[in-house]
């Protein structure tokens, strides 16, 4: 059962920021997104939570001042998603913006699993030139326990520079920052790690300058890093609060500007998008898979190399290498969501409150986005499983708003002890390891959990929407406004919602329905995808407003998310 319904919005809120020269239309979806003041709303870099509020940072930029001083070499231990690829490319090039000796390594995930284990310790210091000094983890290392001892027994030393949730115990490394370990007091929590990088760089860059290596006016410029923190920080699905919007709109400025890096840039070309009208829904759903595509299939070597090249034809080379990795990737994924599909056709939704799934064929890279497919078609916390090595089994999971997955991982270890061999993870995306006769006593576990957390109300679908809006919002200018937004998760974009006389619908290459739609005079063009069956003469819609230019001449259509007769 799918409802829509309208979210709250606390009407003085809304009037304040009206009374501030928000437009009205815009206050309201600001205020029900938990904006308080049009402060909040301010994407000036100035803005930006300074660095000296991220616990450990201020330790980290003395660590790497001294160690650049001394010459030391580094090494950046990557991980292999978007936000690990563009985390590693803003760590490489920052810190040889400030003359670091600084090379990269991003592991297999086949080979080496997550995280700076010591098998990664042990490649990093088989280099030809012997073991780096210093080690810097990029979006991981917080539960690396052993590959920190490990590093320190070879005389590495290590700092970690991580936004995943920490465990009981932190690794003993040289420094640490993540938002979210013990006594970390910075006000956001959600820097993806990225950004975590972006504000090391911050603080090491204020730290040389009080050392004297330049004043304010010769400093190396940072802001020209941002359209990678954009990328990995949309990418990476991390809470859209007032500090990664404004990452993410300054980003987004460079990019549309045509002030980018060659790799950002071909990557626009290999996704056929406008950089010149760049938006969250291009980084997260255009650039991002074909990031994704690398560690997915390969490693993300081909990716970093692409974020990193100044040169144009290679970037272009590797863009296009990259691309082709994601439709092998639609491809596998595709037939892997059929599998489950046919797997599933007897699954009874009313029946169970989660949902997992195996098969002995199916790619490890691909597994978090058929769990994500299946979460989004039955509505239920899903874990898809694929083989591992040794007898284990790699499962990753999506949630739905309510369960909050890496609790729930936690609660099934404590009651469990030695069912699950390694997890981790965040409230909506986790991952973990069991060995494969383990499945059916997981499932029992997982849905002993799902039976205790999840009523009725938590497993029916709800579509929040903004309401609705007058006629006079569906015109270009209004769309171009909404579209000049930073929206993403945490901070979703607007959807409206209204009652609707069907006009005419027709049915398009047999899966998306083409209307017309009517409101006393007016008449609107809309379509919904993926969606064949035909409407009653009237309805209420929930929809998404986007421009339709063809012929040099901007429309406005209705972007249907559901409908109801």
């Amino acid at each position: 059962m799918t409802e829509i319904v309208t979210r709250h919005v606390d009407d003085a809120t809304a009037d304040a920021l009206s009374r501030d020269g928000v437009h009205p239309v815009l206050a309201r979806l600001f205020a029900s997104r938990g904006v308080a003041q049009s402060t909040e709303t301010e994407t000036a870099l100035a803005r930006l939570i300074p660095p000296t509020q991220l616990k450990g940072a201020q330790d980290a930029a003395v660590f790497l001042a001294d160690a650049i001083a001394a010459g030391k070499r580094m090494l950046v231990v990557a991980d292999y998603d978007c936000d690990g690829a563009t985390a590693c490319a803003v760590a490489v090039r920052g810190l040889r913006m400030f003359g670091a000796n600084v090379e990269y390594l991003v592991p297999n995930r086949f080979e080496y699993g997550y995280g700076l284990t010591p098998e990664i310790v042990a490649l990093a210091a088989s280099g030809k030139q012997g073991p780096p000094d210093v080690l810097i983890t990029v979006d991981n290392g917080i539960a690396s326990l052993d590959g920190v001892a490990a590093a320190q027994m070879l005389g590495i030393e290590v700092l970690v520079t991580d936004h995943h949730l920490p465990g009981a115990e932190l690794p003993d490394a040289r420094c640490i920052v993540n938002p979210n370990q013990p006594g970390c007091e910075f006000p956001s929590k959600h820097l993806a790690g990225v950004g975590v990088m972006f504000y090391v760089l911050l603080a090491l860059r204020a730290e040389l300058r009080g050392r004297g290596a330049f004043d304010a006016s010769e400093q190396p410029r940072l802001d020209t890093l941002l359209d990678l923190v954009a990328l990995g920080t949309v990418a990476d699905v991390v809470k859209l609060d007032a500090n990664n919007r404004i990452l993410v709109a300054q980003g987004l400025s460079r990019m549309r500007a045509g002030r980018m890096h060659p790799g950002i840039n071909a990557l626009f070309r290999a996704a056929a998008r406008n950089a010149r009208q760049a938006g969250s829904f291009d980084l997260g759903f255009g650039l991002g898979p074909r990031l994704n595509a690398a560690g997915r299939l390969a490693d993300m070597s081909l990716g970093i190399e692409c974020l990193l090249t100044d040169d144009d034809a290679r970037a272009w080379a590797l863009a296009q290498e990259l691309d082709a990795m994601n439709r092998e990737r639609r491809e596998i994924e595709a037939g892997m969501q059929q599998e489950a599909l046919a797997d599933l056709a007897r699954f009874d939704p009313r029946a169970a409150t989660t949902l997992c799934a195996f098969n002995e064929t199916w790619h490890q890279g691909v597994i978090g986005i058929v769990a994500a497919r299946l979460k989004e078609k039955f509505y239920r916390p899903t874990i898809v499983f694929a083989p591992g090595d040794d007898g284990q089994i790699k499962g990753s999971g999506r949630s739905i708003p309510g369960f909050h997955l890496r609790d729930a991982l936690d609660l099934v270890t404590k009651r469990e002890p030695g069912l699950i061999g390694k997890f981790g993870g965040h409230a909506m995306a986790a991952g973990l390891t069991i060995a494969a006769d383990a499945l059916p006593r997981f499932q029992a576990a997982f849905e002993a959990v799902g039976q205790e957390w999840l009523d009725e109300k938590a497993l029916s679908r709800v579509i929040e929407t903004d309401g609705d809006i007058g006629d006079d919002c569906f015109v270009p200018p209004f769309v171009a406004m909404l579209d000049a937004q930073v929206w993403g998760q945490g901070f979703p974009p607007p959807v409206f919602s209204g009652e609707f006389d069907v006009l005419s619908q027709a049915i398009l290459k047999d899966k998306h329905l083409k209307l017309q739609l009517g409101r006393g005079r007016m008449r609107f063009n809309a379509i919904w995808f993926n969606h064949a069956d035909t409407l009653p003469s009237r309805a209420r819609f929930a929809y998404r407003l986007a421009a339709d230019t063809f012929n040099g001449v901007s429309r406005v259509q209705m972007i249907v998310e559901h409908a109801q007769g």
